[in-house]
């Protein structure tokens, strides 16, 4: 591409229900761009609205150069059916539902580890304690929700932890109440303890937390996905010992070979934001590095040379490991991190606890 300035666009939930999430992703892309210098950047609010979405990004697509999607699944999947219309390849940085990353090979190439993945460090810590519990599995509402306990599930039992899941319910109907499948669970065996997790949206992650610690016997271990993310601090009492799991914790993505370090990073979003980032913001980041690197080792923006030139990479950003399947664009290098909440706020347990390869879908 010679000397010619490259264009990214993003659409992104600056209001609406994604909006806390949304804007951490737009920071995080501005201080990327301010400072690598790598593109113009051009954000559009989708307002958390898939039909919104839907609308602007044709016009987006005709006016820049690289595409990133939305954050959240329920956006991502909507995008990557609009980049496959307009036969565009978007760059999936906030979507990790297994469906969204593997559904248009050749137009969605993804940054995040698949939500099938999303429980592996928090099964693994669980199995290798001496005397592992039963564990409650509570799911939310959507299919990402569905699809994280799902990879919870089917691994604990690999690794021979007993399981149970709480039934299924209706988005008008769903209640983080444990009452009936906690008397459920007991009936069979929580006299020698038990331990939880929950994958939902973060309010429902909270609800379910609030509930279960509030049992007449509370569950040993927690570990929620919404606690992955500082806010879960002031949205539940006294969250010291529970372990969240998400795409990114600072100090959790290791050596980077592309782009800006972690403590550049860091450094730059504390002193705009006055806090700490979470992942969406180092995932959009980091998606945008990608993307730029492969457009100029491609020379090209085509959706076809981007493509080629993604799923031969392997390299990592300060988000951690970058490396695509081939036949369809979903990320199979990335791993999450667990964190656990002390005294000082989220710590970074480990990023790296490994172990046979969860069972397959």
């Amino acid at each position: 591409m010679s000397d010619s300035r490259l264009r990214l666009g993003a659409c992104l939930s600056l209001s609406g229900e994604y909006a806390r999430f949304g804007r951490q992703a737009g920071l995080a892309l501005d201080i990327w761009r301010s400072t690598t210098g790598a593109a113009d950047l051009l954000i559009e609010d989708d307002g958390s609205d898939p039909d919104r979405l839907a609308a602007l990004l044709p016009r987006l697509s005709a006016e820049c150069d690289l595409l990133l999607g939305p954050y959240s699944t329920i956006l991502m999947r909507r995008a990557g059916t609009v980049a496959a219309t307009l036969d565009r390849l978007i760059w999936n940085h906030g979507g990790s539902g297994d469906d969204v990353e593997t559904a248009h090979p050749g137009h969605v190439v993804s940054v995040p580890t698949p939500t099938s993945r999303y429980a592996e460090p928090f099964v693994r810590h669980l199995a290798a304690r001496e005397d592992p519990h039963p564990l409650l599995i509570v799911p939310g509402k959507g299919r990402f929700g569905r699809q994280v306990a799902d990879g919870a599930e089917r691994l604990a039992r690999a690794l021979g932890i007993p399981t149970i899941r709480r039934r299924p319910s209706t988005p008008e109907g769903y209640t983080g109440s444990l009452g009936e499948d906690w008397d459920l669970f007991c009936a069979d065996s929580c006299e020698e303890g038990w331990d939880l997790f929950c994958a939902g949206s973060f309010e429902e992650d909270v609800e379910t937390v609030t509930s279960a610690r509030s049992l007449p016997t509370p569950p040993r271990t927690v570990c929620a996905v919404a606690a992955g993310v500082r806010e879960f601090g002031q949205a539940v009492e006294e969250p010291l010992g529970i372990y969240g799991v998400g795409q990114w914790f600072p100090g959790s993505g290791g050596h980077v070979e592309l782009s800006m370090s972690e403590d550049d990073f860091l450094s730059a979003y504390r002193k705009r934001s006055g806090s700490l980032p979470d992942y969406p913001a180092a995932q959009a980041a980091a998606a945008a590095a990608i993307a730029t690197h492969c457009a100029r080792q491609a020379a090209g923006t085509t959706r076809e040379a981007l493509w080629d030139t993604a799923v031969a990479l392997e390299t990592t950003t300060m988000f951690g490991a970058f490396n695509v399947d081939p036949r369809t664009g979903a990320q199979i290098g990335h791993q999450t991190a667990l964190t656990r909440w002390g005294a000082e706020g989220p710590a970074i347990v480990t990023s790296r606890l490994r172990g046979p390869a969860t069972p397959p879908l």
